[in-house]
């Protein structure tokens, strides 16, 4: 399958570059996957499209504000992006200008709140570094942090928690769960009065989530690596509802990738930790997903392969044209979509 059929054309004023004011009242897109149409909504009205008894999986990871602008000791100007916590205070990054970061260089950030030195060259250019500090290093990068957003989005953040759930608890991602973007607090509990479970994953979405696919052909490609662990109150959620005949729906990419992962071939799943590399694009069988709620994807990447897979390419690709004829907004600040 060549990665070029699932390219489509997106004019630049569509990618959102700040979020819309009121989290729910992005545009939604629903998809009925049996009856093949396509519906223009508002992202509150989900819940009409929600039954009791419905489990809806989220992914409460929290974004931690992983870009650092330093200086080395020699006065140049450095930018770090925490990519992965190795252990303690040693870390993975992707630095600039990598070419003038050796082994044991030390770059300062926020007037020597934090030192890193550089330990080690890893596989794919990124560094092992180690921090050196006084005090509690999450307090530290919450003070002179900021937000890693995605490469698309041009404008400054001017308030942290935009790109954060409202639900977000775990630190570790140098990414958010965007189609968690669209819920509120008032939204989730409406949801729940309504009878509809929530339950929990946890998965810190990497950079590799907006690495674009460089192979042809679809099947070429290796995806990368991302931790995640689902408790055992989560997982009763889940086997409740499939043993009720109710839907698992995913909110996002990353709970489908997790309870795709960890699903046995009954649909089932158990408390677990670990990492997945899964890759799902067109011809994959689900093994427990029933719906999903999604932001707009990004031409030739493997998300909108995912979705694809989901609901079909011809359906998704027509779906996109749409969206587009319709001016929805596209990518992290962008408008949602559920496919049913």
């Amino acid at each position: 399958m060549k990665v070029s059929e699932f390219n489509y054309d997106l004019p630049e004023e569509l990618i959102a570059q700040v979020p819309i004011k009121n989290r729910d009242e992005s545009k939604l897109m629903v998809l009925n996957r049996k009856k093949q149409t396509i519906e223009h909504k508002i992202f509150k009205n989900i819940i009409d499209y929600l039954n009791p008894g419905d489990c809806l999986v989220r992914n409460n990871t929290k974004v931690i504000p992983a870009r650092l602008y330093g200086k080395k000791e020699t006065g140049a100007n450095v930018e770090f992006l925490l990519l992965n916590n190795i252990e303690k205070d040693i870390w993975e990054t992707i630095v600039r200008p990598g070419n003038k970061l050796h082994v044991g260089t030390k770059v300062i950030f926020g007037n020597g709140k934090l030192i890193a030195k550089i330990l080690e060259t890893m596989p794919g250019g990124t560094r092992k570094v180690e921090f050196e500090y006084s005090g509690i290093f999450n307090e530290i990068l919450d003070e002179i942090g900021l937000m890693p957003l995605p490469p698309y989005i041009h404008e400054e953040l001017r308030e942290k928690d935009r790109y954060q759930t409202v639900y977000a608890k775990y630190e570790g991602s140098a990414a958010a769960p965007t189609a968690g973007l669209h819920f509120t607090q008032e939204l989730i509990e409406e949801i729940q009065r309504k009878g509809i479970e929530i339950a929990n994953v946890t998965l810190h979405v990497g950079i590799g989530t907006f690495r674009p696919v460089k192979e042809d052909t679809v099947e070429k490609h290796e995806m990368h690596s991302e931790h995640f662990y689902i408790k055992q109150e989560d997982v009763d959620k889940i086997n409740f509802a499939k043993q009720k005949g109710k839907r698992v729906i995913a909110v996002g990419t990353t709970s489908c990738r997790v309870l795709e992962t960890i699903a046995d071939e009954k649909g089932c799943v158990k408390a677990q930790e670990g990492d997945t590399q899964i890759f799902i694009y067109p011809g994959y069988k689900f093994k427990i997903l029933d719906g999903l709620i999604t932001n707009f994807h990004l031409p030739q990447s493997t998300l909108l392969m995912l979705v694809s897979a989901l609901a079909g390419k011809d359906y998704i690709m027509k779906a996109y044209n749409e969206a587009v004829k319709q001016k929805y907004r596209f990518f992290s600040f962008g408008d949602a979509m559920f496919i049913e």
